[in-house]
């Protein structure tokens, strides 16, 4: 059984995570059920980069991106090359390390400052 661990986000997840998952377990699910708050403006719907993560290890174990996920992520603050959207990760048969980004880009709670 694969884990999911979160590193430590000053704000999500101060002290990080370690989750155990099952193959094909949704990324932003786990965070959620396990009260890792990630952001996720459009519900889940690969509208937006809200919950844009990073895969630190076990990025190889995920199946490929589509075509508007990698969209998408040309639009994502500070994206790295194994940056993904969590709403479109499934968990595989290895560890992941996930890094939540430092900020998001969200339109909708940037006009409530």
């Amino acid at each position: 059984m694969p884990q999911v661990i979160f590193l430590p986000h000053t704000e999500i997840c101060p002290e990080g995570a370690v989750i155990q998952a099952d193959p094909g377990d949704n990324l932003i699910e786990i965070a959620l059920k396990n009260n890792i708050e990630i952001e996720h403006a459009c519900e889940l719907s690969c509208a937006c980069t809200t919950c844009h993560v990073i895969i630190r290890e076990g990025f190889g174990s995920l199946e490929e991106s589509d075509e508007l996920e990698d969209d998408l992520l040309d639009k994502a603050w500070g994206l790295e090359p194994d940056s993904r959207l969590s709403c479109q990760v499934e968990v595989g048969d290895q560890d992941l390390v996930v890094e939540i980004p430092k900020y998001t880009i969200n339109q909708v709670s940037e006009a409530k400052i």
